[in-house]
């Protein structure tokens, strides 16, 4: 994939051919990815909102779940948000966001075969470019980095309810900018200069947990198994979310659980295996530094980025165990 920083003359056709696909169109519909986090339904959100004040009927959605997740809820102060079933059978123009494969789309994949023109903006490395038109680079920190390209070569400034959504994707997605160089902190800057409240905005995406949220840790944490020569001797730290540990809690409060795993220190890899349905699961992957833990949820169908990835599987909680050791002995070293 092409690294917009190392061949700008490319990037800067590829930005200019996405300006004008979206500038022209009069019917757009953004789907972020099923089970949205910030980046995706945040970016969906910021790119909405200005094709709106161009004039541009406009619509945000996403495959599953049935609702916005609560923590996400606040972004959508325009009212963007539909269900999939209000999304035309052929739209004009299809937007996918921070989504790697069609089949990420879920019930709305559909959608790519009969859209007049579909853009893919994306950020992911396993990305294999499904669209019409493709707005990709894997060197972005977040698909909302790339949003706010394309806002800029549209000419459109910067309100704070865009930038908010713009900086609840950069956020979440460096991880509260820890992973992050001189150039992220420049566009943070750029977007609380728009007027963001940092406070307010991280405390609702991160630091917003029920009360149930701790026993279900507590739960959780205490059966984590630490496995010092997995992922080629780098240390793996697991463990287990059963579906009678998440009564009552949203799904943010369960994929919060990988960050605090993940800070476990000899283990290079940490991961969250979360039942689904019978003998049905969901992975989290992190990686601290050194192994590319995409390419190991590449083997299961899945993707990511190079320190954070995920991928669903069949059968035991072992089994899967068993083939994510397996795949992450084979993972490259970076």
């Amino acid at each position: 994939m092409t690294d917009r920083r190392r061949d700008r003359d490319w990037w800067d056709l590829e930005l200019a051919a996405a300006a004008e696909l979206v500038g022209r169109a009069r019917d757009v519909t953004l789907v972020a990815h099923v089970q949205p986090d910030a980046d995706a339904l945040g970016s969906a959100l910021a790119l909405g909102m200005a094709l709106r004040q161009r004039g541009a009927t406009v619509r945000v959605t996403f495959g599953d779940p049935g609702q916005t997740p609560h923590s996400l809820r606040a972004l959508d102060v325009a009212d963007l948000v539909v269900s999939p079933d209000q999304v035309p059978a052929r739209p004009e123009l299809l937007v996918a966001l921070d989504t790697a494969s069609r089949s990420r789309l879920g019930c709305l994949a559909d959608r790519v075969d009969t859209a007049g023109a579909v853009l893919v903006i994306d950020h992911h490395a396993t990305n294999g470019g499904f669209g019409t038109h493709h707005l990709v680079d894997a060197g972005a920190e977040a698909t909302a980095v790339l949003v706010l390209e394309l806002l800029d070569e549209l000419e459109i400034p910067l309100d704070e309810p865009i930038a908010r959504c713009l900086y609840a994707g950069l956020v979440t997605d460096t991880s509260c900018f820890r992973r992050a160089d001189p150039g992220t902190h420049a566009i943070a800057a750029r977007l609380l200069a728009a007027g963001v409240d940092p406070n307010v905005t991280t405390r609702e995406l991160l630091d917003n947990h029920p009360f149930g949220w701790l026993a279900m840790l507590g739960a959780v944490l205490g059966r984590a198994r630490f496995e010092p020569a997995s992922a080629q001797g780098l240390g793996l730290v697991h463990t287990t979310v059963w579906l009678a540990d998440t009564a009552g809690l949203r799904r943010e409060e369960v994929e919060a659980v990988v960050d605090l795993v993940r800070t476990t220190s000899e283990a290079e890899v940490a991961a969250v295996v979360k039942e689904a349905g019978p003998d049905r699961w969901a992975v989290s992957l992190r990686a601290k530094q050194r192994l590319d833990v995409s390419a190991a949820a590449a083997e299961f169908g899945g993707g990511g980025h190079r320190l954070a990835a995920g991928f669903a599987a069949d059968g035991s909680a072992e089994d899967v165990l068993h083939a994510l050791r397996r795949a992450l002995h084979r993972a490259p070293l970076v």
